[in-house]
This record gives structure tokens, sequence and C-alpha cells, in this order.
């Protein structure tokens, strides 16, 4: 048997219901697939080449390769063949809907990648001269422009590559501004309804983190964050909307509160794709936001893709924005700020963040976006999305657990749970379920303040026939769990692979394949 648990003229998976299996393992235009090193061995090659002159000078010196490269060697159809089939294989937000709550997952406008990859922009270096990347400059700053106009704050730093890295620039802006007032605060505030990067972002700052915990409808507690807040509070850390799919409706109060108490306001904006031109972070009392460009404005997101968290700052921390920034002067000039030409204009920058200015990419899809779109196109796109969230929420609440249901709307996502599953079912067998109807799986236990939690995002770029397509396929698995539907307990069954021993899996993954050299039975 080998490493894929097939072995030559022996059925790789039989039919759930009993049907004659294919002596391949094939599933019609599914084709099985073995590991590329099974399809091809380390003793033959896909390209003829010459054998070297054995008397030529060795110029590798201790560096030549002394034992065989133990790579597959197969011809091009072969590899062609080998990474098409796998890619068959995986699903995408091409294929169909990706309702990952908190993520954004959407769709990816080509007009913005054709842009990305213009050669002015998808050819420009970092250690170019500054006087040779005016146009990027440009771009740069013409998307910092949208990016403070839609926010209403007064500064952007554009260099932090993600949201959790956006969290850090945030929080090291708070702590400069407290120092500079010489106020050595060291406790931040985390609402339990904010992501999980949250509190981990402050701790990793060097403060200590105290939990605020939730209402009933799932908000922050008002009266409970106003018994904390004290001398030793630097801030609060809050997502809105927050994981809860729930907009923080005592925003204004809450920021109001913790200014008045001498602390500073940080927002974690995963979730702005919600309120893009309905609601200003700034006019909330915010003092910084990051902003994740790769989940609001349509730049790539998931499987480690590139991502890009700018964060806008409010006036009483913009002058401790980190270095390098773009600044436009009363001529019109676009230049880069740096540490050997800040001087005394710029004094309290907290310093860097990154090496260089940014995801240059990613600001080029963004801006693409927000042009393409113009104000009352943004507007419509957060409001579609709402839209889209609330009308799965009530498509499903009467079938599946709402927590927040009563809570009034929903924004960007909906959230329900597993209560009133029959005994032994759970949310992990919905989502595994959802995979035999050809969706990929919601998010599943996340947040973690409900019980089997699954937090559904249709995002704006859903139409309302794929939506009623996923709301019958939920609708169909609820009624099973609640019916107590033992085939769910081993779903999926049409899936390339059978259900993973979760829990094997993640403690101890096979993360690579060693059958070179060995009885291809036993390995």
């Amino acid at each position: 048997m080998n490493a894929s648990g097939w072995k030559p003229g022996t059925p790789v998976s039989v039919d759930n219901e009993g049907d004659y299996p294919t002596v391949t393992g094939n599933k019609a235009l599914m084709l099985e697939e073995r590991l590329v090193f099974e399809l091809g061995t380390r003793e033959t090659c896909g390209v003829d080449l010459p054998e070297p002159d054995a008397d030529a000078p060795n110029r590798l010196g201790k560096f030549a390769r002394q034992k065989p490269l133990d790579l597959p060697g197969l011809s091009e159809p072969e590899t062609v063949r080998h990474y098409t089939r796998l890619s068959r294989q995986n699903y995408a937000i091409d294929l169909g809907l990706f309702p990952l709550g908190s993520c954004t997952m959407k769709h990816n406008p080509r007009l913005n990648e054709k842009v990305a990859r213009m050669p002015g922009f998808a050819d420009v270096h970092p250690l170019q001269p500054v006087d040779t990347i005016k146009g990027a400059l440009g771009v740069i700053d013409e998307l910092s422009h949208w990016l403070i106009e839609l926010t209403g704050m007064s500064a952007v730093a554009m260099s932090p590559k993600a949201g959790a890295h956006g969290e850090l620039c945030g929080i090291l802006c708070i702590r400069a501004a407290l120092e500079a007032r010489g106020d050595m605060r060291k406790v931040v505030l985390v609402p339990e309804s904010a992501h999980g990067t949250n509190p981990a972002t402050a701790a990793f700052a060097g403060y200590e983190v105290e939990n605020i915990p939730a209402g009933p409808d799932g908000r922050v507690d008002l009266v409970a964050l106003k018994a904390r807040l004290g001398p030793d509070v630097a801030g609060v850390m809050i997502t809105n909307p927050n994981t809860c799919g729930l907009f923080e409706k005592d925003m204004k109060a809450i920021s109001d509160a913790v200014h008045a108490a001498g602390g500073l306001v940080y927002c974690d904006g995963a979730n702005f794709n919600a309120i893009v031109g309905r609601v200003r972070p700034g006019d909330l009392g915010v003092d910084a936001m990051h902003i994740n460009l790769h989940k609001t404005f349509s730049t790539p997101h998931g499987g480690g893709g590139p991502g890009s968290g700018p964060v806008v700052l409010s006036e009483a921390l913009a002058p401790f924005a980190p270095l390098p920034f773009v600044v436009k002067d009363a001529d019109g000039e676009i230049r880069l700020v740096e540490e050997e030409n800040v001087g005394d204009e710029f004094p309290g920058s907290f310093g860097r963040m990154t090496a260089f200015h940014g995801q240059m990419g990613m600001f080029t899809r963004a801006l693409t976006y927000i042009l393409s779109h113009g104000a009352d196109g943004l507007r419509q796109a957060s409001g579609d999305a709402v839209l889209n969230a609330n009308y799965l929420l009530r498509s499903l609440d009467d079938v599946l657990d709402a927590p927040f249901g009563e809570a009034g709307h929903c924004m960007h996502e909906a959230l329900f749970s597993d209560h009133g599953f029959a005994e032994g079912m759970s949310t992990l067998d919905i989502a595994k379920g959802l995979i035999d109807e050809g969706f990929h799986p919601m998010t599943m236990y996340f947040p973690l303040v409900v019980h089997g939690a699954m937090l559904v995002e249709p995002t704006e770029t859903e139409s309302k026939a794929t939506l009623d397509q996923f709301v019958t396929a939920m609708r169909s698995l609820a009624e099973r769990a609640k019916a107590g539907d033992e085939t769910l307990k081993s779903a999926p069954h049409h899936a390339p692979r059978a259900r993973l021993d979760e829990a094997h899996a993640a403690r101890k993954p096979v993360l690579a394949w060693d059958g070179f050299g060995q009885d291809q039975d036993d390995a």
C-alpha cells in the first residue's frame, strides 16, 4: 500500500450505496490523484539532458550535490495533468459561495487584477530611487486620501502588512501618545465580542489585558466597561461591527467614557465592509482603526496570500504614525518621508513597522476597486452585504437557532448555533454535510461566546439565486441534524476524501513523504 492508500489493481473507494467501485478509484470525471512522488521516480527525468563531461572542472566546490535530488521525474503532460487534477479537488471563490464569517472572502473583480499586473505597478521595486517611483507614491497618496475620507480620520499609516500588524501599529501609536504626556498606563480592556487577535496584540505590546463582558444582546456591556475605567487603563480594543455580526450601538458612549478617563480607543476594522459609506469611525470617537484592504477593498485573501492593513489615526494619534509615509506638499509635490529626511517635521513617530512602505499590489487593487465604484458604489456595496446577511438570517432562523436574532438587524454576517440539534449532532456535522452539498463550510465554533457557533458571511457579491441555493442546503441539513440523521456523522460522502480524524490530523500531521527507497507496499 502506498502513501495515498492506493494499491495497483484494488479499488480506492466504495460507493456509499453499495454499488460496484471502480478499479481506479476515479469517480466519473473526478479523477483519483496520487502523490507526485508516486507518479514519477527519481531515476527518470522529463527532460533529456546530455551527460556532463567527466573531465570538466568542478566550479561548485563544496556546494556540488552529493546525493540524488529525491524529486520525481515526470513528462510535461504528466506534470500539467497532475496539478490540474489537484486544482479540481480544491474549492475556490470562482466555483461557488464562500460563506466564511469574519473573513470577507469576496470575489475579486478581474479589472483590479489586470491593473495590478500592469508593468509600471507590477515591476516597481522598493529599492528604486524615489524620483523614479512618483507614480507609485501618487497611488499611495490617493488611496490614503480615500481611506481618510471614508473613515473621518486625520491620517493613515500605510505600511502595516495585515490586520494584526495594523493592530500592533495602532496600539504602538496609543502607547507613544501616552508616553509623550508622561502617562504610563498598563491595562487594555477588550470586550469578549472582539476578534481574538485584539487581546493577543495588546499583550504582545506589553499591556495587561482585561475582559469586558457582553450583554444579553451580544454587544458590549456599557455599565461594566464604565465601571472598570480608571487611571491605569490605556484604552479599549473593540471590534465594530463585532464578531457576533452586530453593530455596537453604544460606540460613541464607549468612546466618550474612555476619553473622559484619559484612555484612547482602538477599533478593529476587519468588518469595515459592513459600514463603508454609512458610518465614519472617526465620528464615533475612534482614535485608531486598521483596515484590511484584503477584506474590504477586493484584494486576494486567504491561503497565505498577500495582505495589507493600513491604520487610520485620529488627530490625537496622527503625530505618532510610523515611518515611512507619503506626504504631498503645498505645491503638489509628493515625497516619501524616511528616517534620513524626517528632520524636525515629525518628531513624534514611534519608529518603523516594516522594511519598506507597504504592499504596492494591494494598494493598486484597492484603489482600482474604490475608483471603479465611486462613493455611491461603495455605499451600495456595504448595503448589499448587510442585506444579504439579513436575508440569510431571516431565511434560516426558523430552523436554526439565532442567538441574537431578536437583537435587531445583523450586519455583514449572520450567527447561528447548534442549539436544538439531536443528541450527538454537532456544528461539525453540518459543516461536513455542506461539503456534500457543494459548498465550502461556514466559520465554525467562532465567536466563542456562542456554543456551537456557525458564522455565515455572504458578502455583497452573491446573487439571490445563489443565496437561495445555500438556504435550501442549510435548511435540509438543519432538519437532518434535529432528526438525528446518522448519515451526517459520516459526511462528507461525495468528496475526494472521507472525513478525517480531526484530533489526530491536528496533533500528528504528516507533512512530508519519505517513500523513495522503500518498499511501496509498506510505504
